[in-house]
């Protein structure tokens, strides 16, 4: 029996997903799993990259352990934050988050040379302190021997690929969340990052998702136990999660459910109106050339910030269950910077409730209600928006992810909308990861073939409007 593995990697944590097919379905094993979190020191925050390269292997010990070594293994991970390697390989600087506040001012210094609608005209990508544009105008600004230093770039999935295999690549749609990749060309804007003073030189060849990389560097094959082959999946945990979209329709509407929301559908071209800019939509890369047209909304990880705050001993199940109960109905702009990183999420809730005179939740569960409430209406808000600049009606809109397990927040989904919702896979990002591993393999045959594998594989709920 064939064995594919999946590396998936979020912000608050990671998880190794063994699969197989059996009776023409795909069969899910979870055999690891492990926190993440950035660190921080010094006032700013990272990755701790050694800690996490440890679970990655860790994870495929027991694989090994388990007698069930894959065929071959795909990491995917969030976007934007990437690593700087000098000629050995080793770290020039530290490998920063993107919740960090140090590119507050590189922002101005990069709209001197590309001003904000230029840029957006150019590359498609949405307006986000943290994009990688303005990462590296930070280190240029702030720590220019760091990167004058640096030999390579690699964002996050292909540094661990690197150590994984040695070979220095860039996934496709993991480097379209730069914001400095060419939509047309789908490869770097080398006129552009010359003309922002960033070296031409760190910048690696774009692979496609489905390229096999090779097998293990030896000291990890005997570290672990057995070797594989490395296998680049969509590396942008949200292009994985797209691939898992259980619809044969072209003209889907999703939203990827977990610490970020990012609702959009699959464009063939990329659309960098100054419409779509006004309205912070972008134009991620996806599988098969296709664009993730979507929008970045906070998701998650308010209520996971709100949780721990305020209800650390209640599951999210229950927390869920207690906020559809309470009838409070104040909305804050979820999406606004001020929850990005706030020192206290649910007291910005309750400051931002009171600064518009609704009415100030009080209880855990009545922070929940306007945080679930509030994510409802701006999913609304952004399906009116797409159908608007695309001119396509949406009948219905996929959940998928993690968040697709909240039952509650499902049924305001659907309520606000106005629309059909269907909840799950809750595992789409490692199931569109462990799809690509099958396509490259040749016994998954193309895209069409992978999302009605999910369709009957997996349980998918129906929420009516």
């Amino acid at each position: 029996m064939k064995y594919y593995l999946a590396v998936d990697i979020g912000a608050s944590s990671g998880r190794h997903i063994l699969a197989h097919i059996e009776n023409g379905k795909m069969v899910l094993e979870e055999v690891h799993r492990f926190p993440n979190g950035m660190k921080e020191e010094n006032g700013h925050r990272y990755w701790d990259t050694k800690e996490l390269f440890k679970e990655i292997k860790a994870g495929m010990k027991k694989c090994k352990d388990l007698g069930k070594v894959p065929e071959s293994m795909g990491i995917d991970t969030w976007g934007v934050d990437y690593a700087l390697l000098d000629a050995a390989g080793n770290l020039t600087a530290p490998v920063y988050g993107y919740r960090d506040s140090r590119t507050e001012s590189a922002m101005a210094e990069v709209y001197k040379t590309y001003p904000e609608e230029a840029l957006y005209g150019r590359t498609g990508i949405q307006k986000q302190p943290f994009n990688t544009v303005y990462q590296l105008m930070a280190a240029k600004l702030q720590e220019p021997e760091n990167l004058e230093k640096a030999e390579t770039l690699l964002l996050i999935p292909d540094y661990f690929n690197f150590l994984l295999t040695g070979k220095r690549l860039t996934e496709y749609t993991n480097a379209s969340t730069t914001q400095l990749l060419n939509p047309g060309t789908c490869d770097w804007d080398f006129e552009m990052i010359e003309k922002l003073g960033y070296p031409k030189k760190i910048f690696t060849k774009i692979a496609l998702p489905g390229t096999k990389l090779g097998e293990l560097r030896p000291e990890v094959a005997d570290e672990v136990g057995f070797n594989c082959t490395v296998v680049l999946p969509a590396t942008h945990d949200t292009g994985s999660a797209v691939v898992a979209v259980p619809t044969q329709s072209d003209e889907a509407l999703y939203i990827s459910s977990g610490t970020w929301s990012l609702m959009g559908t699959e464009l063939l071209q990329a659309n960098a109106s100054e419409e779509s800019r006004k309205r912070n939509l972008t134009n991620e890369g996806g599988f098969d050339h296709r664009f993730r047209y979507l929008k970045n909304i906070m998701g998650l990880w308010m209520i996971n910030s709100a949780k721990a705050e305020t209800a650390p001993d209640l599951s999210y199940g229950e927390l869920c269950e207690q906020a559809s109960k309470e009838t409070i109905s104040s909305i804050v702009p979820a999406n606004d910077s001020r929850f990005l990183a706030p020192g206290s999420m649910s007291e910005e809730v309750q400051k931002a409730c009171k600064e518009s005179g609704q009415e100030v939740p009080e209880t855990p569960a009545q922070i929940a209600a306007v945080i679930y409430n509030s994510l409802a209406k701006c999913y609304a808000d952004t399906l009116h928006e797409i159908e608007s600049i695309t001119g396509k009606h949406y009948d219905s809109v996929s959940i998928i992810g993690g968040g697709s397990n909240a039952d509650y927040l499902n049924r305001i989904t659907a309520k606000a909308c106005g629309r059909t919702v269907y909840a799950g896979p809750s595992e789409a990002t490692a199931i569109g990861n462990l799809c690509v591993q099958m396509m490259a393999d040749g016994v998954v045959d193309g895209l069409k073939a992978a999302r009605k594998l999910v369709f009957d594989s997996f349980d998918v709920k129906e929420y009516k409007a």
